[in-house]
């Protein structure tokens, strides 16, 4: 897609973000996720998202309460907190609902729609599912690391824009991946049958 189809687009606006968890999750599949590197744009669709509540989920990071690493997540909406995983990964969160009470969706994987050759150059690899169908995946394809955590998600450099509408009947939703707590919640979703999907439900 042109790039131009994003700069015409405004940041989705904090209301956005200062709603159940659980409906952002959901209705940010098919929003655009933007990235603005110096005269580089980096856009794709949302596609898989992942919804982490409260202090009593045990899968959030603030199970364990505020901490230096959380306190974003008790912050105002529409913020990006970005965490470090597994000694090699990054994984770019948007925070919800109102300050005080910690929560956030979890971006697990993304279709590019531009930028897609600073993309591969910046995975090491070409074009394909493979670019971005995952939370440190796509955090590497869009050069996302500590250096945005925190940065206002109703700015201009790094931010959700609004993209396809997603029918309901294209929408899948299952439990979590990749935890070994809160495994039961059904706070996953993602597009149906989209090959950017990190892992499709089976049966």
């Amino acid at each position: 897609m042109d790039v131009t189809t994003f700069q015409s687009k405004p940041p989705l606006p904090r209301s956005f973000y200062n709603r159940p968890t659980l409906t952002v999750a959901k209705e940010m599949l098919g929003k655009f996720l933007v990235h603005k590197i110096a005269d580089t744009m980096l856009a794709g669709k949302i596609v898989e998202t992942e919804a982490y509540i409260g202090e009593t989920d045990p899968a959030c990071h603030a199970a364990g309460g505020k901490t230096a690493r959380t306190a974003l997540m008790y912050g105002p909406p529409g913020f990006a907190y970005i965490y470090f995983i597994y000694g090699m990964y990054y994984c770019l969160n948007a925070v919800t609902e109102g300050e005080e009470f910690p929560a956030a969706v979890l971006i697990r994987g993304v279709e590019p729609l531009a930028g897609i050759e600073n993309m591969t150059q910046f995975r090491g690899m070409p074009a394909g599912k493979n670019l971005t169908n995952g939370p440190g995946k796509l955090s590497i394809a869009f050069d996302l690391n500590k250096n945005q955590n925190g940065l206002d998600l109703c700015g201009d450099r790094l931010y959700l824009i609004e993209g396809s509408q997603i029918e309901e009947k294209n929408i899948v939703t299952t439990t979590r991946i990749g935890i070994n707590v809160g495994t039961d919640f059904p706070w996953r979703f993602y597009v149906k049958n989209n090959p950017f999907v990190s892992k499709q439900k089976q049966g």
